[in-house]
């Protein structure tokens, strides 16, 4: 059941018990007011129980491939939407301003289908350092197979190091949806029509 339904089943619940206690009692509003109070707490439990719910989870399947070193990419809080990725270097790697590497991970990895990792930048090492990647996002698609290598670069006015485990990206499993392609003649007309490239302004 979608979350959404549970709210409002819950506040149904809610509005019938505060009735049933008018009618009763003649005392609704305070009795409604902790009807309500536990409606609260049974969302916030059920929507836990749905976000942590692992059948409805997608798998994502880690292979340390043989130049592999450290951890598995994990969550660093309950909620994060992104996962470490970490450099797997034999030795160091600098960047001066305006260069770009080709960082390895010692990872491959198995994506359900109907799903994309999307690598991105850290955000600390962006504002901090200017570091960003070349093709932000990064797709990792589903069948893909090879080691994961992340195309790192510096747009700090300052070098930067890579050392190896540095955490240099970030992870975001997202679903995709495949379109279907048609060739038509015509477009249907809209308000916008073909402006663009600022054309709403700047």
């Amino acid at each position: 059941m979608e979350i959404d339904k549970i709210k409002k089943s819950m506040q149904d619940i809610a509005k019938t018990f505060g009735a049933l206690v008018e009618e009763k009692l003649g005392e609704r509003s305070e009795l409604e007011a902790q009807v309500r109070r536990m409606a609260k707490q049974v969302e916030m439990v059920v929507s836990e129980a749905l976000w942590s719910r692992g059948s409805d989870r997608a798998v994502i399947k880690f292979k340390k491939l043989e130049n592999f070193k450290g951890d598995l990419p994990e969550y660093e809080t309950a909620y994060a939407a992104g996962m470490d990725a970490r450099a797997c270097l034999e030795e160091s790697v600098t960047l001066e301003p305006g260069e770009r590497a080709l960082v390895p991970t010692g990872l491959s990895v198995e994506i359900p289908r109907g799903f994309e990792m999307q690598v991105r930048p850290r955000s600390g090492l962006a504002i901090k350092k200017g570091i960003s990647l070349v093709n932000s996002p990064g797709t990792i698609d589903s069948d893909y197979r090879g080691e994961i290598k992340i195309i790192v670069i510096n747009h700090g006015q300052q070098s930067f190091t890579m050392e190896d485990q540095d955490r240099i990206a970030q992870f975001v499993v997202c679903p995709v949806i495949q379109a279907e392609i048609v060739e038509v003649t015509d477009l249907e007309e809209s308000e916008r029509g073909t402006g663009g490239f600022g054309s709403t302004g700047i």
